[in-house]
């Protein structure tokens, strides 16, 4: 494939694309179709689906058919493997990240692809938080790994309704395998993070917001992988405080309530980041609790976590809260370090549709579907990798995109 760059670019173009994804794929025409999709991918153009990448790669017309099918049937069609494709592409990306920055962070997070009509998988009239309401859309899941200043996706499973699962007609018409049953937002998100840790992708702190912080099995599920996380909860969430002993009281109260209890010298201000107006900031408080639902297990081990409160300076803003799985010795500025990374896949979310094309699919099919976002990540994690290359980290680790449409 070829990139309107210097030879030191080109040639690791060809090594990443063509070889090491190229080894996935195997065979001669699902390499050149891959190489045809992901130039459709990275170059320019304001659709990036199958007809318009097949248009735009063909100066005879007569053509233009022809390689429009051939990249139907690899998107589509074509029995390849997504977790193969995409573990090469984030293990390329996180050689690259990992020699400037460790990883500090998996997050955890789900966006909104909006859609005309009740055909395209997973399909139907649901709440996004990309779009801030209910839309017909289908609901992507996603797994984002980050060091301080870089963000990189490396997985996403489509969330399918029972609407879907159950439906037989719409089970064959969108071709999902018959293995695919219904499964919930945190149960995708917890298989995802079951993967990365089998494939040995450097770990972090897995940060979730309530959607995915509120369901205690899943936060069960992380720590018996292993990892910490960083959850925000919502109110009603019951917690023990725990006392300089360490013994739980013995009545579990709303995180809420514990929070108007403690006395306003517990909080104090903490700065996050820099905003584009004025420094984001707000008042925290942290005590040591243990979760107050009734797990089967006795108080006394429970595993004790920070619970930590964030009080806005605007009074009519409602507190939030997070529980977090980390060390004592954490200073409070650290705990909100974790808590307030979340805006990391906003700002991925807004690289990979709004310069690949990440929802622009327009097929109906399960496979399709996934097909397609492998493409999408082995762009992502090929462009971000060069950008690591060529540009130091930015002053305080601001997270800054990696210039998509010419980072390469």
């Amino acid at each position: 494939m070829e990139f309107m760059v210097d030879d030191g670019v080109q040639r690791r173009a060809d090594d990443f694309f063509m070889t090491r994804i190229g080894s996935v794929l195997r065979n001669k025409k699902r390499k050149a179709s891959f190489s045809l999709y992901v130039r459709g991918l990275i170059g320019d153009g304001d659709r990036k689906s199958v007809e318009p990448i097949a248009a735009r790669a063909c100066a005879d017309e007569k053509k233009v058919d022809a390689v429009h099918q051939q990249l139907l049937h690899f998107v589509s069609v074509s029995a390849w493997d997504d977790r193969a494709v995409r573990r090469e592409a984030a293990r390329y990306a996180l050689d690259v990240m990992t020699e400037r920055e460790p990883v500090q962070i998996w997050a955890v997070d789900d966006t909104g692809f909006l859609k005309q009509g009740k055909h395209s998988v997973g399909v139907q009239r649901q709440y996004t938080g990309s779009a801030g309401k209910t839309a017909n859309c289908q609901i992507g899941v996603s797994l984002t790994v980050c060091t301080l200043t870089e963000q990189l996706p490396i997985d996403f499973e489509l969330y399918l309704p029972r609407s879907w699962t159950e439906d037989p007609a719409r089970r064959a018409e969108a071709k999902i395998p018959s293995a695919v049953v219904f499964k919930t937002k945190p149960e995708l998100a917890l298989e995802m993070l079951k993967r990365a840790v089998e494939d040995g992708v450097p770990q972090g702190v897995v940060v979730i917001d309530s959607g995915y912080g509120d369901n205690g099995p899943f936060r069960a599920g992380v720590r018996k992988l292993g990892l910490c996380y960083a959850a925000e909860v919502h109110a009603p969430t019951t917690v023990l405080d725990v006392d300089g002993h360490g013994q739980g009281r013995t009545r579990p109260v709303s995180v809420r309530t514990l929070a108007e209890q403690l006395p306003r010298r517990r909080f104090r201000k903490v700065v996050w980041r820099d905003g584009t107006k004025k420094p984001l900031a707000a008042d925290f408080a942290r005590v040591r609790v243990v979760v107050g639902h009734d797990d089967g297990t006795d108080v006394a081990e429970r595993e004790q976590v920070w619970l930590l409160i964030e009080r806005p300076f605007d009074p009519s803003e409602p507190m939030r809260y997070y529980l977090l799985t980390l060390p004592k010795n954490l200073s409070m500025q650290q705990l909100v370090h974790f808590v307030k990374q979340r805006w990391r896949t906003e700002r991925m979310y807004e690289d990979v549709k709004g310069e690949l094309g990440l929802d622009h699919f327009e097929g109906r099919l399960f496979r399709g579907w996934h097909h397609h976002v492998s493409a999408v990540l082995c762009c992502y994690a090929f462009i971000l990798a060069e950008r690591v290359r060529r540009f130091p980290p930015s002053r305080g680790g601001s997270g800054t995109s990696p210039s998509f449409s010419r980072a390469a």
